[in-house]
């Protein structure tokens, strides 16, 4: 079992990783005996891990209670959120209620928005099921919905008591969901680790045969290095965290404009690293040699090296232009300046961005 500390000024926690997590009721220390506890899952993971983790609660001395909910990114939205509430309200949950997001990052995003709206916010568990949720979506406390209009658009910061990390549960993924995995696990290591690059470059082989100490390590090194920087900007204030979004302007982009379908987030990601790379090297801050390596490895990942070929550069500016970081119409990407190192660029020419969408997608 390995433990790492999300350290926070107000309230820490930890997140566990385990190969067995399911199978020793002794993780469940977060709660105590009497909890009322309301697993958030969907139709696809509740089949699987729902009567388990239900039955280890129960065992425990807890009161627990279950919502299943459509699977898939369209439904992260107001109506799925008001589905929760509607659940909430007519059972009539306290705010001594802890909600139990079972799922992958749609599952984690939504059941944190309603925990930290719910009565104007109630305590939440992240058991992630996932590799995108393990190594990213879980920790940090981001929760949001999408819009129509734009990914996470309505949302808030609220950090979960604890992330429980199963390792098993990987093995029951599709590769495409591995693959998205690996697009955020790739993102960390372009933004923040050069070392971690490496490793990947040598280890890539052994993450998709799910060579168990190499995902260990894998995952624990990513959520080392999320936890240090939301440690450090935890309601992304300061312009650090704001390197975790490599990738992800461009790849909000990709996923809007194709209504939260057909393209997961991993890929659309992996997509925008390779766009925000481009950026970088039309702008004289990345080298060609850097550029291949990202693309070499995000192939072995199994992962699209450009956006949708019925996008346009127009179509990608139209959702750009929406972005978080977008202000006053200035359109501010996060783009790698060396393997382990990038930088925010602020308003960022249209027409750059135009060229480096054109030159990706050649």
């Amino acid at each position: 079992m390995e433990k790492i500390i999300v350290k926070l000024q107000q309230r820490s926690y930890p997140v566990i990783i385990s190969e067995k997590l399911f199978d020793d009721d002794s993780y469940f220390w977060p709660l105590s005996v009497g909890d009322k506890v309301v697993f958030i899952t969907n139709d696809r993971v509740a089949p699987i891990y729902l009567n388990i983790l239900s039955n280890i609660l129960d065992n425990l001395g807890m009161i627990t209670d279950q919502l299943i909910l459509p699977d898939g990114e369209k439904n992260k939205s107001l109506i799925t959120l008001n589905t929760i509430f509607n659940k909430l309200l007519q059972q009539n949950y306290d705010r001594s209620t802890v909600l139990i997001a079972l799922g992958g990052g749609v599952i984690g995003d939504i059941t944190g928005f309603a925990a930290a709206i719910y009565k104007r916010g109630i305590r939440f568990i992240q058991i992630p099921t996932t590799l995108l949720a393990q190594v990213d979506a879980s920790i940090g406390g981001k929760t949001g919905i999408n819009h129509i209009l734009g990914k996470n658009m309505i949302g808030a910061f609220h950090q979960p008591i604890a992330v429980m990390i199963n390792l098993d549960v990987l093995h029951t993924l599709t590769m495409k969901e591995f693959s998205s995995g690996l697009a955020e696990i790739i993102k960390y290591a372009v933004s923040l680790d050069s070392d971690f690059f490496s490793w990947l470059e040598f280890h890539l082989d052994d993450l998709l045969n799910l060579n168990s100490s190499s995902l260990t390590y894998c995952i624990r090194r990513c959520c080392e290095l999320k936890a240090s920087v939301v440690s450090i900007d935890e309601y992304d204030q300061k312009g650090i965290r704001s390197s975790l979004n490599l990738g992800h302007t461009y790849g909000h982009a990709i996923e809007s404009y194709l209504g939260y379908t057909r393209w997961s987030h991993g890929e659309a990601v992996a997509a925008g690293i390779m766009l925000a790379a481009t950026t970088a090297l039309r702008l004289n801050q990345f080298s060609h040699n850097d550029v291949k390596r990202i693309k070499l490895l995000l192939m072995r990942a199994n992962l699209p090296i450009r956006g949708p070929k019925e996008m346009t550069p127009g179509s990608y500016l139209d959702y750009m232009i929406r972005d978080k970081k977008t202000i006053l119409g200035q359109i501010n990407l996060v783009l790698p300046v060396a393997i382990g190192h990038v930088k925010t660029f602020f308003n960022v020419n249209h027409e750059l961005i135009f060229s480096s969408i054109e030159d990706t997608n050649n």
